[in-house]
């Protein structure tokens, strides 16, 4: 398993670690990898209660790697070439429908940035538990990309008011704000993050696990499918990050200048 993505297992309770904290632990093509194929082993475990998605110290996740799209962006495909972006984008549309399948609890532990692809695997928990210093946005649109991948997920977290306003403004929250929102269930103080996170676990255990996965699979039914738009959502994001937007907004992001299609008075 690639070190960007660590398991470690206490008991009955799983702590799967985003690990790369020079980048503020972004999603990789290898974390996202080793993130999927956590899930498929967790669906097959009867041992497992709970799982504990977190980020190593200094950040929960800054969002998707752009680190491979980058010779793409801005570049228009040649005719009749197949995108290997879409492939891509969609595996973590994969990632997303795979964490809300999980029969176990699904706890997320923020400490810091959740931002664009961390803000959507949060709106897969079932509980969040995050410290003060917390942010969390979608900036997206800013950057000159659709939020793709995660919007489904930003939909059935928030409903569609919120939804829209996050996705379609790119706007960011701390912890309390994000807590209004429904985003997040419970405050930790900055440093109380591990006491909050194991006094929840120990309430959490209160709920039988076969109780637990047959209540999940309900509401999944309650609420309906997911909406099944993982290859759209990728077709869409592969068509704008090789748009001469993307290239603009990611530039100028860069840059730490404003988009050039940002308002002037």
């Amino acid at each position: 398993m690639s070190q960007s993505f660590l398991v470690e297992r206490q008991g009955d309770t799983e702590r799967w670690t985003l690990n790369d904290p020079a980048t503020r632990n972004a999603l990789s093509d290898a974390m996202v990898l080793g993130l999927f194929e956590a899930t498929l082993r967790a669906q097959a475990d009867d041992s497992l209660r709970i799982v504990v998605l977190t980020g190593a110290p200094g950040a929960f996740s800054a969002g998707g790697s752009l680190g491979g799209f980058s010779s793409a962006i801005g570049q228009p495909l040649k005719p009749g070439e197949d995108d290997p972006l879409i492939a891509m984008n969609r595996g973590f549309g994969d990632v997303l429908h795979a964490l809300c399948a999980l029969p176990q609890l699904l706890v997320c532990a923020v400490d810091g940035a959740a931002m664009g692809g961390g803000f959507g695997l949060v709106c897969c928990a079932d509980h969040v538990i995050a410290t003060e210093r917390s942010v969390f946005g979608t900036p997206e649109v800013t950057l000159g990309l659709p939020p793709a991948q995660i919007a489904p997920f930003v939909w059935m977290r928030l409903g569609e008011t919120r939804a829209r306003q996050c996705l379609l403004q790119g706007l960011s929250f701390r912890a309390e704000a994000a807590m209004q929102l429904g985003l997040v269930d419970e405050v930790a103080d900055d440093g109380g993050l591990e006491q909050g996170l194991q006094e929840r676990l120990t309430r959490l255990k209160r709920a039988a696990p076969g109780a637990v996965a047959s209540t999940k699979r309900l509401l999944q039914r309650l609420r309906g499918d997911v909406p099944e738009l993982r290859d759209e959502a990728a077709i869409a994001f592969a068509a704008a990050l090789r748009s001469p937007e993307a290239a603009a907004g990611l530039s100028a992001f860069a840059k730490k200048q404003p988009p050039p299609w940002t308002s002037k008075k």
